[in-house]
């Protein structure tokens, strides 16, 4: 019997209206649609992982339980798919916060989990400022990033009819990273 891969899916927003959410879950789609193995996908909303804000005071009262439940969504799966959003050319408060809570129960908060890293934004740039910062300083935090995916203006290559790409070099493109994360995930499960 061929094990499920699980599949953590979540954008670095708290948008309801998150176009990294959007992206990420096309992505996850299209890793449905090719993986070749049962896949298990869940998306994570961050707003399901409020919190205080991190300061070394509140860490010394005790880690809320959202950190240690996020951090355990990780732990529990096979792959990563992350879109960031980019608030004033980094990460947005909501997932820093996120971020900043889960590297205090174990700084390779990533847990080594194969990643597919991506962003996008409503403008030119495709959010590449906090698109490189994480690919710089993820693998510092146990981030295994095994293909990344970036552009913009997401309004002009992505379909709101369909939830998918419409240009064909970054649908190429992204099937490109996807493949990629499915080798991964192939390789990892080999491993094991």
């Amino acid at each position: 019997m061929t094990h499920s891969r699980k599949i953590l899916v979540f954008a670095g927003s708290n948008s309801p209206h998150s176009i990294n959410k959007r992206l990420a879950v096309h992505a996850a789609t299209v890793l449905q649609e090719t993986a070749g193995a049962p896949l298990d996908i869940e998306v994570l909303d961050l707003n399901d992982y409020e919190m205080p804000i991190y300061s070394p005071a509140r860490e010394a009262a005790g880690i809320p339980q959202q950190a240690l439940d996020f951090f355990a969504k990780i732990g529990g799966a096979d792959g990563l798919i992350l879109s960031l959003a980019e608030h004033n050319g980094s990460y947005t408060a909501a997932f820093k916060n996120i971020f900043d809570w889960c590297s205090r129960i174990e700084m390779a908060l990533f847990q080594q989990k194969p990643m597919l890293l991506m962003a996008t934004s409503p403008g030119p740039s495709g959010a590449q400022h906090v698109h490189g910062a994480a690919k710089g300083g993820f693998p510092f935090f146990g981030a295994n990033i095994v293909s990344t995916f970036q552009f913009g203006p997401f309004s002009e290559h992505f379909d709101d009819q369909t939830e998918r790409l419409s240009s064909p070099a970054l649908i190429d493109e992204l099937q490109a990273a996807v493949a990629a994360l499915n080798g991964a995930l192939g390789e990892a499960a080999q491993a094991a």
